[in-house]
């Protein structure tokens, strides 16, 4: 059996509503609890007036604080300027969960974030996860049961409790998680293939293995889907700019810089992994960024140069 969902867009915040799906941990929970899941910060009272004023609804109608829902279905709250603050005090959005259960959950990680506290990077995704659990009142330890380089967007799996992200830790160790990434590269690549090579690393070299496949072309360049077999530290990013095809912005490895970017066009799209607890496989996407997707359109790429799938990655 898989559970398969899909994110709205990463997180979406506009200036009418807030949007995001429920998820396994919210599933038939009573509405007031499942908005104060997704927003902690945000007293019960306050959300509760939210429900009576009729500013939230479910799949576009409005609904009641008791009401349950399933996994799947389309939460949206009107914006407000206190709504506002506490989005800003939960530490995460709502629609960077991607996906939750007891055990683990995987979160969006913007651009330009680091995942672990770092020399001159005091604010990280984990300290984020950390402070957003705590409002819960949710003290478990919580780890990332895998990486994504600072500049890099995209799907990040993390686990919930020792026991939980110890047997993640087993899980990706033995290749039993699924990774694919996006990246636009200069030139009109038209097959797939595989990128088996060597890769710096710890002062040595060891051995990639990176699949690869066009996902759409233009006449200058390729948006192509990535594969980890291997996971090596920059290897998508090494391994293009060693056969001449740098990642677009990946300034590190000579990449050709578009519109001013300040981050390689690098996202983590699709993970899948195994339940802890059921063995069930979890299937994730994550849409491209909003700045990935003007940069797409402003160099030609339209809908329907994409598959079905892709579209999905790539709407309004």
């Amino acid at each position: 059996m898989t559970v398969a969902l899909t994110s709205c867009n990463g997180y979406v915040m506009s200036m009418i509503a807030t949007e995001w799906k429920i998820n396994l941990r919210e599933e038939n929970l009573p509405l007031l609890e499942a908005l104060a899941l997704r927003v902690p910060a945000a007293p019960d009272a306050f959300l509760r007036q939210l429900c009576k004023k009729q500013r939230v609804t479910v799949n576009k109608q409005p609904a009641e604080a008791g009401s349950c829902f399933r996994a799947g279905e389309t939460i949206a709250v009107k914006t407000s300027q206190r709504w506002q603050e506490c989005l800003a005090q939960s530490h995460l959005q709502p629609g960077q969960i991607l996906y939750e259960d007891m055990y683990c959950m995987v979160i969006n990680k913007p651009a330009g974030l680091a995942i672990h506290h770092a020399l001159g990077q005091d604010d990280n995704l984990l300290q984020r996860i950390q402070d957003f659990l705590r409002l819960r009142g949710e003290t478990f330890q919580v780890a990332p049961i895998h990486r994504l380089d600072i500049g890099t967007s995209g799907a990040v799996l993390f686990g919930k409790g020792r026991a939980s992200i110890s047997q993640l830790g087993q899980m990706i160790m033995a290749g039993q998680m699924t990774k694919h990434y996006l990246a636009l590269i200069e030139g009109c690549m038209t097959r797939p293939g595989e990128l088996d090579s060597s890769v710096p690393a710890k002062g040595s070299t060891k051995t990639a293995l990176t699949r690869f496949r066009p996902v759409a072309n233009t006449d200058r360049y390729t948006l192509l889907e990535l594969q980890l077999v291997t996971g090596r530290r920059h290897q998508i990013r090494h391994q293009l700019a060693a056969i001449g095809s740098p990642i677009i912005g990946d300034t590190r490895y000579r990449g050709k810089v578009i519109s001013d970017m300040d981050r390689p066009f690098l996202h983590c799209h699709h993970l899948a992994f195994l339940q802890p607890a059921t063995g069930q496989t979890v299937d994730i996407r994550c849409q491209l960024s909003l700045d990935l997707m003007i940069i797409l359109k402003s160099l030609g790429f339209s809908h329907r140069t994409l598959t079905e799938e892709e579209v999905q990655n790539f709407s309004t």
